[in-house]
């Protein structure tokens, strides 16, 4: 892959910058500040702003002359910030609270359907009310990575829970996120429409474009950046990631 003619490289966050609901590593955040110098760089991931706050912007310099090319689409591409001396909302794509009430009953009624006990023990809320997207979480966001990593490790309960989706609101996309995540938006509102939004804000095509994500499988929540035309590369986890940048800067 040529990466000199790419003029923008878009990055899934938990999983392939940083392990799930942790920081970045200081390596990773220089090796994205470097990256910037040359390139613009886009985060998208499922998880909600102020995840992108404690998990990315706090790793990175309090400031840089190269914001202006970072570009963060947090809740799966449903909504994009931009740099203007501070993070300004571009657009957000807001589920109606009739549409979010319905997902929510639907996400209950699915859970009940494949027998998910809830463990006595949680790490912050199950289901997740970001606006823009609704977040069901096995453990809770914060629960320790070993445990999340114990839970479902072969996507085999997660992907019960897309099917019963599929079939009782087919109107929302449901996608596999994270390592216990499933994430619900509008139909066709995911990774593959903030993609096109970057292409269209960007004036860039498909050959212009990298995606890196950890979630490529048929059913993941980066698949949907397959159907883009874009160059994607999975990757098993940041160090992974970490080693693709070091030979592009190189």
């Amino acid at each position: 892959m040529n990466i000199s003619s790419k003029k923008l490289i878009i990055f899934d966050l938990d999983g392939t910058l940083a392990p799930s609901k942790s920081s970045m590593s200081k390596e990773v955040a220089d090796l994205i500040v470097q990256l910037l110098q040359t390139k613009q760089v886009a985060i998208i991931s499922g998880g909600g702003f102020p995840q992108f706050q404690t998990q990315f912007i706090t790793s990175l310099p309090h400031t840089s002359e190269f914001f202006t090319n970072l570009f963060l689409l947090p809740t799966s591409g449903t909504r994009m910030y931009i740099w203007r001396g501070d993070w300004v909302e571009q657009y957000s794509e807001q589920l109606s609270k009739i549409e979010r009430e319905r997902v929510i009953l639907a996400l209950n009624n699915a859970l009940k359907i494949i027998g998910y006990i809830s463990p006595q023990q949680t790490y912050g809320q199950l289901i997740e009310d970001r606006g823009s997207q609704i977040t069901f979480s096995a453990l809770g966001q914060q629960a320790p990575l070993e445990k999340k990593k114990a839970w479902d490790p072969t996507r085999e309960k997660r992907e019960k829970i897309v099917a019963i989706l599929k079939e009782k609101i087919p109107e929302f996309d449901a996608r596999i996120g994270g390592t216990t995540s499933v994430d619900i938006t509008k139909r066709g509102v995911n990774k593959a429409y903030g993609i096109r939004k970057l292409e269209d804000i960007l004036k860039l095509t498909p050959d212009d474009i990298i995606f890196v994500g950890d979630a490529l499988f048929h059913g993941g929540n980066d698949y949907p950046a397959r159907a883009t035309g874009v160059d994607c590369i999975s990757v098993t986890g940041p160090e992974d990631t970490a080693q693709h940048i070091r030979e592009w800067l190189a």
